[in-house]
């Protein structure tokens, strides 16, 4: 029994990595699923906006299982879309299109490219 936890740990150590390693290397994350309409809500959002965002796709993928729970450990929430920004969790769907209408969203992505450009 022992066995089965150790691996199951190694295969989060490994997801977290993951995802770390995607989140840092990308200004805009979107954890989602292919037949989520909130997901689809927010990759609408930075199409609209014609910003560049990198989706990684839950149900597609053979580890999305752990993903989600290790982005349920990382962000307090299981849902999706996950929405990373500069290395920052935004929230989902409602709390990115919230953003945009405040104002704040264009600010975090420009700010990211900034970073990126140095």
């Amino acid at each position: 029994m022992g066995n089965s936890q150790t691996a199951s740990v190694g295969l989060s150590n490994a997801a977290v990595n993951q995802i770390q390693d995607i989140i840092s290397h990308n200004c805009v994350v979107i954890f989602s699923k292919t037949t989520c309409p909130y997901c689809k809500m927010a990759k609408d959002l930075f199409e609209g906006l014609e910003v560049s965002y990198t989706a990684m796709e839950l149900d597609e993928n053979t580890n999305g299982r752990q993903f989600q729970d290790v982005l349920e450990q990382m962000t307090g929430s299981r849902t999706v879309p996950r929405v990373f920004i500069n290395g920052t969790c935004v929230g989902g769907a409602t709390d990115t299109q919230k953003l945009h209408e405040e104002g704040k969203l264009l600010p975090l992505i420009h700010q990211c490219k900034m970073k990126a450009n140095y």
